[in-house]
């Protein structure tokens, strides 16, 4: 059986330090992947990806009663991430009535905040009551790492930064997490490059993991299926999983990602809920 390819034998250390996020995903030379060849332990799982619920009335809640039945039917989803603007208004409210919808679930909730849960500029009080020590954490399952971070300034929707505590936080936990286990990060704004909406220091932040085995990244703000290809990773938003809001793309369907946590790597599935007759 031949070694693992040494990062040396494709690209020298020097040419590899220049190269952006992006292009080493490209290419296929994400350092934490290569030194992850051979050694996958991870299991198999599937679990559910929810983005842009938005909700606001009794409406909202009768279209996510109709999301928990195709989930509750699909594939048996181990956790589901919510990956910001859970509510429309940012209030109390609307974040309680979601938190309680998906709380009949039965399997672990990992939210992040999204711009509009935010009750003005600087207040996002009611998120961090309802959601507690949702903000910038990851967590291990079945041998996979899942990392989530806030990725929002205040209210603000374009030319965002990502701020300096999430950024801490990245550095932080990098450090302290394998390097070789599959990793997922997750988060409110696209990472993708190009998409709209990307935060103005995304490549910076990406290029964060690039000591890691990085597999996928999820994320929303930006209503329409984004994908950027590479051989090692995949970013991707999703169309909007709310009955108040539209798609960004002129699209109609509206619905979530059923994931597949499989011998490493992920695939994913659209799953449609419609919205007429409520």
């Amino acid at each position: 059986m031949k070694p693992p390819i040494s990062d040396s034998d494709l690209l020298s250390r020097r040419r590899m330090l220049g190269l952006s996020a992006s292009a080493l995903l490209s290419l296929g030379l994400w350092p934490g992947a290569l030194r992850a060849q051979g050694k996958r332990r991870a299991g198999n799982f599937n679990f559910v990806v929810i983005n842009d619920i938005h909700y606001i009335n009794e409406k909202c809640a009768a279209f996510l009663e109709r999301v928990l039945q195709k989930v509750k039917a699909g594939p048996k989803a181990e956790f589901c991430l919510l990956a910001g603007d859970l509510s429309h208004h940012g209030t109390e409210a609307e974040l309680r009535a979601v938190k309680e919808i998906f709380g009949t679930l039965g399997i672990p909730l990992f939210a992040l905040p999204g711009n509009h849960d935010y009750v003005t500029q600087t207040d996002r009080n009611p998120y961090e009551t309802v959601f507690p020590g949702r903000l910038n954490y990851y967590f291990v399952h079945n041998g996979w790492q899942f990392v989530g971070f806030d990725s929002t300034e205040g209210l603000r929707a374009d030319k965002t930064t990502i701020h300096e505590p999430a950024v801490d936080f990245l550095v932080s936990t990098l450090k302290k997490i394998s390097k070789t286990e599959p990793t997922v990060a997750f988060t409110h704004f696209p990472l993708g490059e190009k998409v709209e909406k990307r935060p103005l220091n995304a490549e910076a932040v990406l290029n964060m993991f690039r000591e890691h085995n990085l597999q996928a990244t999820f994320g929303g703000h930006h209503h329409a299926f984004t994908e950027r290809n590479f051989q090692q990773a995949t970013l991707v938003t999703n169309r909007c999983c709310s009955f108040s809001q539209p798609n960004h793309d002129g699209t109609k369907e509206k619905g979530y990602f059923i994931c597949d946590a499989r011998d490493g790597h992920i695939s994913r599935s659209f799953v449609e809920v419609p919205t007429q007759g409520i």
